[in-house]
């Protein structure tokens, strides 16, 4: 085995909620999903592709209809990409792996906004990539990109540039102006940009459809890869069913890594893909529109607990707070388990950065869920 794949540390996620297993009264808000099922219409239509007998490998990139139904639900956000710019992949962070395979080896230098989840800093690394982390800083509870740093940072040496906002875990978002700077900058150093959009619908500014994306701005050429997922908008994180959008080239060349890894998606998975993005226009605002009150329910709990620093997201599915005299978020976590069968994710799992920090996924069916939780916080903070 190789010595960097030996030492790759284990998620701190999955250690608090292993603490937590097997407790019926655990209020679990750990993982990044939403509580509820994935709707009937999509897995209807994979439940006929089995019975139908679609059991077979499909093309490296995608049923030719599922990429050609992505490039039309992207066009009703963003300017229109064509198919081929289309990359079908067995989960988002499939893509990303993809992506920066194709991008990144041994030696080249890849630069990442962090915190930031950690399986996107770990790909390059397991690559032979070295990365190097721009961090966002908090302002009153909010998290703050210094654009200064970054630019400075992503120079001719930097292969890849790894952005992902709406950000997990933070909420972070990028505005227009900074993705334009970024994008001017990237193109005169030469530098990809690997923009990991999962939560774009997931957005609540009012009148907007998604968050900003580089789709908006970026040229059909440009070196710009856009990830994207059926786990979030959908409620599929079980189905393992993303997708890219790129240059045509690259594209074709994805072609061939997707056969040296998983050959295809499963066609299955494909086909409820296809009904949700057809079911997306009558599915996926009232989702937001759940996640909105969901967030309107636990954010000003939260900040009113006297030792609580936090701000309310503008997209994502995540409140991320500290709490004062909780420096160590591993044990505090652990803690809130133990004490008061509260289920959530240490900051540190994000990265040092957000170290002192805990992430509160705010996805679910019920918000007097969120209540319950934050009555449990509070009594824990008392004692």
């Amino acid at each position: 085995m190789r010595e960097l794949i030996a030492g790759l540390p284990g998620s701190k996620i999955r250690e608090v909620a292993n603490a937590g297993l097997g407790r019926s009264d655990v209020l679990a808000f750990w993982f990044g999903e939403s509580d509820e099922v994935t709707p009937d219409f999509v897995r209807e239509a994979a439940a006929a592709s089995i019975a139908a007998g679609e059991t077979f490998y499909a093309h490296n990139l995608g049923l030719p209809e599922l990429r050609e139904a992505i490039a039309g639900y992207t066009a009703n956000l963003h300017p229109a990409v064509g198919a081929a710019r289309i990359a079908v992949t067995s989960s988002g962070v499939n893509a990303l792996m993809l992506a920066m395979q194709a991008l990144a080896g041994p030696g080249d230098e890849v630069v990442a906004v962090v915190p930031v989840w950690p399986n996107l800093t770990a790909q390059p690394e397991i690559l032979g990539a070295t990365v190097r982390r721009v961090a966002l800083r908090p302002q009153a509870g909010a998290w703050r990109l210094d654009l200064d740093e970054l630019l400075a940072t992503v120079t001719e040496r930097t292969r890849v540039l790894l952005v992902n906002a709406p950000n997990n875990p933070t909420g972070w978002t990028l505005s227009r102006a900074e993705q334009q700077a970024i994008l001017a900058h990237c193109r005169r150093t030469g530098t990809w940009i690997v923009a990991d959009e999962v939560y774009e619908r997931l957005y609540y500014v009012p009148g907007a459809a998604s968050a900003p994306s580089f789709l908006d701005l970026a040229a059909p050429d440009d070196r710009v890869v856009a990830v994207h997922s059926f786990s979030k908008s959908f409620l599929m994180t079980g189905w393992r069913l993303g997708w890219m959008v790129a240059p045509v080239p690259l594209v074709e060349a994805l072609a061939k890594l997707i056969e040296f890894n998983t050959s295809c998606a499963p066609v299955f998975v494909q086909r409820a893909g296809l009904a949700a993005l057809a079911g997306a226009a009558g599915f996926v605002p009232g989702l937001v529109q759940r996640l909105r009150a969901c967030r309107d329910t636990l954010l000003p709990a939260l900040a009113a607990l006297p030792s609580v620093e936090v701000a309310v997201p503008d997209g994502g599915m995540y409140a991320f707070f500290r709490v004062a005299g909780e420096p160590d978020s591993l044990a505090f976590a652990k803690r809130m388990v133990a004490q008061a069968g509260l289920g959530l994710a240490p900051g540190v799992a994000f990265g040092p950065e957000a170290e002192g920090w805990t992430r509160w996924c705010f996805a679910s069916r019920d918000p007097q869920r969120l209540v319950e939780g934050v009555r449990r916080l509070a009594g824990a903070l008392r004692s």
